[in-house]
């Protein structure tokens, strides 16, 4: 028995607890009580079980969807192609012809963190192929500021072939330019894949559990323009000058920014990262940039393609470790390269879960992540 099920039977025996010692005292006189107790009972359970189903209904009720379908988009041909020379390391142009992958996972990493990235190589960034499909990980960095490790780049994209490196300074403000140079090699390099992937370099990525949610309701072909991930709904801009995140009226003046997903996670089909891709070149970079994620949700404005929530991405409070609501995750952030090796290494050598096991472990995860923001508890992964 799964620690999940132990305290999904814990909380059923304590309602137990509760209506027990009244039903004796009434037994004789029949009355709601009993009826009260299965009711909230049966609801308690349904409400763990399917919690990812209503956080997702809930989500989507409240987000706004009055767009005007590819507004400001320009044609294809009036964009310049994005050309190799804009790279200062890249794997081979025909990685993708060779691979034909059918996902492409864009990891954005910060030069010096070579850790996580080799825990994602022997990890789910190792794997090639998942239910008969082809899938492929590339990391994507800019300049470093020391010399040194401008070098040590050098060899571990010669050892590695899996690193891409744009020609811009890699600090936090220059995040949304190496999102642009993701977008523009993706789009340039990499036609065969039907979808994109961007994945922080410290999230543990689920392509399994991605493709499972793909597939189960639609043709693996046919997806239109899927922009999908952890939607934020009516963030405000920061308009505090001493904060990272800040930015004037000048350069955004609108009280609430477009629907987004996350930047931990997001992915999009290809005729999704087309548009957006071609949005964003033809967008005018203010000063300063805003956050990465909030400019791909305004460029997926831009080019009329709706973000689409989906509760089995991280991005909102931090998810606890649970075997088999890690198997259901599809992305879980703010995991550490120590932990994504011993996570990835439970998931795989045990039995999977049965769906009910799943189902009541997902509940109970997410239950418990949000209760430790509404405590304020700081909750171990």
């Amino acid at each position: 028995m799964t620690v999940c099920e132990l305290c999904r039977d814990g909380a059923l025996a304590m309602l137990g607890q509760i209506c027990k010692p009244r039903l004796r005292k009434r037994a004789r006189k029949p009355g709601v009580l009993p009826y009260l107790c299965l009711v909230i009972a049966t609801t308690t359970v349904f409400a763990v079980v399917f919690f990812d189903c209503i956080e997702s209904w809930v989500t989507s009720a409240r987000m706004n969807a009055d767009l005007e379908p590819h507004a400001g988009i320009i044609p294809l041909q009036s964009v310049p192609p994005t050309r190799p020379e804009e790279f200062l390391l890249m794997p081979s142009p025909l990685v993708c012809q060779r691979a034909k992958p059918y996902i492409i996972t864009m990891v954005t990493s910060a030069p010096a963190n070579q850790r996580a990235r080799q825990a994602i190589r022997d990890t789910w960034g190792g794997e090639v192929e998942v239910t008969g499909l082809r899938v492929m990980t590339l990391f994507i960095v800019g300049v470093p500021s020391d010399p040194a490790l401008g070098k040590l780049l050098i060899v571990e994209a010669r050892e590695r072939g899996d690193l891409i490196q744009g020609r811009f300074l890699d600090t936090y403000s220059n995040l949304t330019l190496k999102t642009l140079s993701m977008l523009g090699w993706a789009r340039r390099f990499c036609p065969q894949a039907h979808f994109m992937a961007k994945v922080d370099d410290d999230v543990l990525f689920n392509p399994s559990a991605l493709l499972h949610f793909l597939n189960k309701s639609r043709n693996p072909y046919e997806h239109g323009d899927l922009y999908l991930g952890r939607v934020h709904i009516r963030v405000a801009p920061n308009r505090d000058p001493s904060s990272k995140h800040y930015l004037p009226t000048g350069t955004y003046s609108a009280s609430v920014f477009p629907d987004y997903c996350s930047g931990t996670t997001y992915v999009l089909s290809r005729s999704a990262l087309l548009k957006i891709s071609l949005a964003a070149t033809a967008s005018a970079l203010s000063t300063p940039l805003p956050p990465e994620d909030i400019f791909v949700g305004m460029c997926a404005r831009a080019a009329g393609v709706l973000p689409s929530h989906c509760p089995l991405f991280s991005g909102g409070p931090r998810v606890p470790y649970g075997r088999c609501c890690y198997q259901a995750m599809v992305s879980v952030h703010r995991v550490a390269p120590r932990d994504m090796l011993r996570y990835w290494a439970d998931l795989h050598t045990l039995p999977p879960c049965s769906w009910l096991s799943v189902r009541a472990s997902l509940g109970l995860c997410k239950v418990r992540a949000w209760l430790g923001v509404a405590l304020g508890i700081k909750q171990d992964v």
